[in-house]
């Protein structure tokens, strides 16, 4: 019996692995970007449901900025960002 992968966030996907997008949540308002603003931002950047993405690197130390591939384009995006985005690991 093979269990499925768990829905967990980008920001936990290792260096190497790939997902499929699930879901984008809204950030917490503060200051000028509103969070409905950057989810619609990651989501005009590819970042839509259904999405197959990879993580290629995570810098170090701290873990940002992490580099995402989407499609033929990569991403340098910060955790916080990509914790916003409900993924399925391959």
């Amino acid at each position: 019996m093979t269990l499925a992968p768990a829905v967990t966030t980008l920001d936990t996907l290792a260096a190497g692995q790939s997902a499929t997008v699930i879901h984008l949540a809204p950030a917490p308002v503060q200051g000028p970007d509103t969070g409905v603003d950057m989810s619609r931002r990651l989501m005009e950047l590819g970042f839509v449901p259904g999405e197959r993405i990879r993580m290629l690197k995570r810098g170090l130390p701290g873990g940002d900025p992490l580099a995402v591939k989407v499609g033929e384009t990569t991403f340098a995006m910060r955790r916080f960002e990509a914790a916003l985005i409900s993924i399925k690991p391959e």
